[in-house]
């Protein structure tokens, strides 16, 4: 077990380096219940969800390879039912899928280069 929580202290680590955000900023969400911030409204993690997608699978085909293991309507559910829950909103993505597990679903993923973490950003933002 302690090998375990090394491994997540160390992926926390290099996930705090590689975005350049502070671990303690990282976890500030946890102070704010953005969903009430939001009247309780789905509607703004639905539409960044599809906006993300829709752009994901518009990119290059390198980077949409990345997201070709799920339909893309599935990734948007999965993402916004994970913000709503994220954000201080009913637990959908637990209700549905379990414990989250964020670092092990995306661990297979070659988000650590640079080109990777670009393209995933610029989709993130927009």
């Amino acid at each position: 077990m302690a090998d375990v929580a090394e491994e997540m202290q160390s992926l926390q680590e290099k996930a705090s380096v590689w975005s350049g955000v502070a671990a303690s900023d990282a976890f500030a969400m946890d102070e704010t219940n953005v969903f009430n911030a939001v009247d309780d409204d789905i509607k703004p993690f639905l539409n960044l969800s599809t906006n993300f997608y829709n752009r994901v699978y518009d990119d290059e085909e390198w980077f949409r390879s990345i997201f070709a293991w799920s339909r893309k309507e599935d990734g948007i559910r999965n993402q916004y039912d994970f913000f709503v829950q994220r954000m201080g909103g009913p637990p959908l993505y637990s209700q549905r899928k379990g414990h989250s597990a964020l670092i092990g679903c995306h661990r297979p993923f070659p988000v650590f280069f640079k080109q990777h973490r670009d393209d995933y950003t610029i989709c993130s933002r927009h």
